[in-house]
């Protein structure tokens, strides 16, 4: 039977609907932290979600890699979505970025909009940054599917088209590999140090042309997308992949002493927990694959952890 459950319940449920003070506070507004909230939201706890605004999925024009959705869905629209399911569980949702996170005895405190916020756990799910390619109008060719940054989520809208894979060091033959599986026309152009290509018979192997030219030297031009190699040449494709990497930002979790990998990545285990008690991360941010589905699935296992373990602090215990 539950121990002092009854009290505990009545407390708690008054507590979550009319309480102001979040029980946890989920860092980043992307989908795991927003798939989080409405978990968290739908266990009855009060939750409150820092969006530091424009997450990585934003960049999505149309993802045909998201279960449920055959015919496609946009980035925003399927951010719209999960706020609003979020907030109908009665989520807080506030704009601004956590400047500061530490430890508060058995909480947390966090510097959000001026003020300072107390929660008795945090999830972190602030995601990586990309390293865009220097291109002129870059953002717009990413809206346009120009210009791509995931062959996992849109390989397949690459087959049989003109594909060129900037990179500058092996990440990019890796990137052009994987390519092959739809194409056989994939270039990589390669903008790194000359030394820092060690892959390039595995590019002639895989029938993968590279081509060796400064960044400064690619641009777009209307919906096809020129790369000016040498002397006046230039080749045309149809799309871009960057294959130039991101860096996750763990810079919080770094200043708690939380565990991250060479990477730069969170280490979790596998109730998606650090190695701090009371911090959980999700999503991007985790080490694993940068995939919508993932970041959900890696929330909501977050979310359960986190309010089995509120349960057993409060006092919920199994007789």
């Amino acid at each position: 039977m539950l121990g002092d459950a009854p009290g505990l319940l009545a407390d708690h449920l008054a507590d979550s609907v009319s309480g102001d003070k979040p029980e946890v506070l989920i860092i980043g507004g992307g989908p795991a932290g927003l798939t989080a909230a409405t978990y968290l939201a739908r266990f009855r706890r009060r939750v409150l979600v820092a969006d530091g605004g424009a997450p990585r999925a934003c960049w999505i024009p149309v993802s045909h890699n998201l279960p449920g959705f055959p015919h496609g869905i946009a980035g925003e629209a399927i951010l719209k979505r999960m706020r609003e399911q979020a907030l109908e569980f009665d989520a807080v949702i506030e704009p601004g970025r956590v400047e500061v996170l530490a430890r508060n005895g058995d909480g947390f405190t966090a510097r959000l909009n001026g003020r300072e916020v107390h929660a008795r756990a945090v999830l972190l799910a602030t995601g990586v940054t990309d390293h865009h390619p220097d291109l002129p109008g870059v953002e717009r060719a990413i809206e346009r599917a120009l210009v791509r940054i995931c062959p996992i989520c849109d390989g397949y809208e690459a087959i049989d088209k003109a594909v060129a894979v900037i990179g500058k060091d092996d990440r990019g033959v890796r990137e052009a590999a994987f390519l092959r599986t739809y194409s056989d026309r994939v270039t990589l152009i390669h903008v790194g140090p000359a030394d820092a290509l060690t892959e390039e018979e595995e590019l002639r192997r895989m029938g993968v042309e590279l081509i060796r030219a400064p960044i400064d030297n690619v641009r777009l031009e209307g919906d096809r997308v020129t790369a000016l190699a040498w002397g006046g040449t230039s080749r045309v494709f149809d799309l871009v992949y960057s294959a130039l990497g991101t860096s996750p930002n763990a810079e919080l979790a770094r200043t708690l002493g939380a565990r991250v990998g060479e990477d730069g990545c969170m280490v979790v285990d596998l109730h998606q927990a650090t190695s701090v008690p009371g911090l959980h991360a999700a999503g991007d941010v985790v080490r694993g694959l940068n995939q919508i589905a993932v970041a959900g699935a890696e929330a909501a296992i977050a979310a359960t952890a986190i309010h089995n373990a509120l349960r057993e602090a409060d006092g919920w215990t199994v007789g």
